[in-house]
């Protein structure tokens, strides 16, 4: 019998295809290092287990896989009932046993991507709608995905870092974060630029409508993201630095709430 391919043509939604399955093969290799009694231990994520973030990252290709359906069927299936339920969910994964948290990541990713597999090309730009409740085409679906898979990688304290996320994934989550900030106003007076790049986020425009120089946050494209993200400690040799006009800040600045 002949292998299945993407119905998928499209070469950038390919491309974010790969991007997303790597990240989960990422995820996959920084897991398996773990043994099981390491699993108990603490993540990046405050009050949260590697438990925690594992079964996070698990459920979540199953929610993924519902829009995916959805988009396909027509028939509305949400990620989640509730925010609650999500989060009952995730405190219940994180007490299954090793082998059944790990099965739990396999099954799902594999299941996810099988429904994106299986996606005829028409019904990519059908819209689904999010748990926090934006409506997006199904291509969306395969961002969601990947951002969590490269981000929950380093939250599993392995030794990953964001320097080891590609520079493509990390420039569209900054464009995230940053617009996410802006959608707020939580981005006033806050410019962040990406060293040796023409990358400029944030409130770019402060210095012409306030008597006060904005805070400038700089550094490597790796380190930038990792503060946007709230996970400095990740950051890879950081290299991050605050600034206001020509005065360099003693310490950089907490990021604004992203999500």
């Amino acid at each position: 019998m002949a292998a299945r391919h993407d119905l998928a043509t499209d070469p950038g939604l390919q491309e974010q295809l790969l991007q997303a399955r790597r990240g989960t093969a990422f995820f996959a290799r920084k897991l398996n290092e773990l043994t099981d009694a390491e699993l108990d231990g603490g993540s990046l994520l405050p009050g949260w287990t590697r438990r925690h973030v594992v079964a996070h990252v698990g459920y979540n290709a199953r929610a993924i896989a519902r829009l995916v359906e959805w988009a396909g069927t027509g028939v509305e299936t949400p990620m989640y009932p509730s925010v609650a339920v999500r989060d009952h969910e995730i405190e219940f994964g994180a007490t299954l046993s090793p082998i059944a948290l790990r099965n739990l990541f396999d099954h799902s990713a594999v299941h996810l991507s099988v429904e994106w597999r299986d996606l005829p090309e028409r019904d990519w730009a059908n819209e689904v709608k999010t748990i926090q409740g934006r409506t997006v085409p199904a291509t969306e679906t395969v961002w969601m995905r990947t951002r969590e898979v490269w981000i929950h990688a380093v939250d599993l304290a392995n030794g990953a870092t964001f320097a080891d996320i590609p520079e493509r994934v990390l420039e569209r989550l900054l464009r995230d974060i940053t617009g996410a900030w802006q959608a707020r106003g939580s981005d006033a007076g806050l410019v962040i630029n990406v060293t040796g790049t023409d990358l400029v986020f944030g409130d770019t425009g402060a210095q012409e409508h306030g008597p006060q120089d904005p805070v400038t946050v700089s550094g490597p494209l790796a380190g930038v993201a990792a503060w946007a993200a709230g996970r400095t400690a990740a950051a890879g040799g950081s290299g991050v630095t605050a600034s206001r006009g020509r005065e360099l800040l003693s310490d950089v600045p907490a990021a604004p709430k992203w999500i």
